[in-house]
């Protein structure tokens, strides 16, 4: 591992992966805080000091202020393990323990972390109103379901599911800076097409 100046490391035009609006926002949040982690999980560059793995990384680097970045060179890739690497660094294999996350942390800490997380209601302060950051509800609701555990899993499996896809890439957002929200949106409006 090397740390390197930031204008140095060139992003790839050929990342597959993004990470939109709050997610972001969070990403740039979590570097501020705990700039450690990036020593811990350089950005991976080629020879020629493009990404390979770190893209979101990079820019939310760039976003936060930092000076310089820790890479390590994957100099012995080929061409073709390169690509495949873009790919597979991008993959979530496995599946969170629900349990194990419920009872060890705190869902309002794992939110801010970047995790999508239920909403523990031990947590979180409830009242009868909520706020968006900027203090305004207007056009934006708040809404919550009661669903029995498997339901729970279906959901997030589904709203998993369609963040990979193109078409959440491009839906309409509405001002919408929640990816589950924007999700869940998708997956009815699909329904809702469905059944005309």
């Amino acid at each position: 591992m090397q740390k390197v100046k930031i204008t140095e490391v060139k992003t790839n035009p050929n990342n597959p992966r993004l990470i939109k609006d709050d997610k972001f926002k969070k990403l740039v949040k979590s570097i501020k805080e705990f700039p450690q982690m990036l020593e811990l999980r350089p950005i991976v560059v080629n020879d020629d000091m493009i990404v390979l793995g770190g893209n979101m990384r990079l820019k939310a680097c760039k976003e936060a202020g930092l000076k310089e970045v820790p890479i390590i060179k994957a100099s012995d890739l080929t061409e073709e393990q390169q690509k495949e690497f873009i790919v597979k660094d991008n993959v979530g294999f496995g599946e969170w323990d629900w349990d194990l996350l419920a009872n060890e942390w705190d869902s309002v800490q794992l939110e801010d972390w970047g995790l999508d997380a239920w909403q523990n209601m031990d947590d979180i302060e409830t009242s009868d109103e909520f706020t968006l950051p900027d203090g305004d509800k207007e056009p934006f609701q708040q809404m919550t379901f009661t669903l029995a555990d498997e339901q729970a899993e279906q959901i997030k499996n589904a709203i998993a599911d369609i963040k990979l896809t193109e078409e959440y890439k491009y839906c309409e957002t509405m001002g919408n800076e929640n990816s589950n929200g924007n999700a869940l949106y998708l997956i009815v409006m699909q329904w809702a097409e469905q059944r005309r």
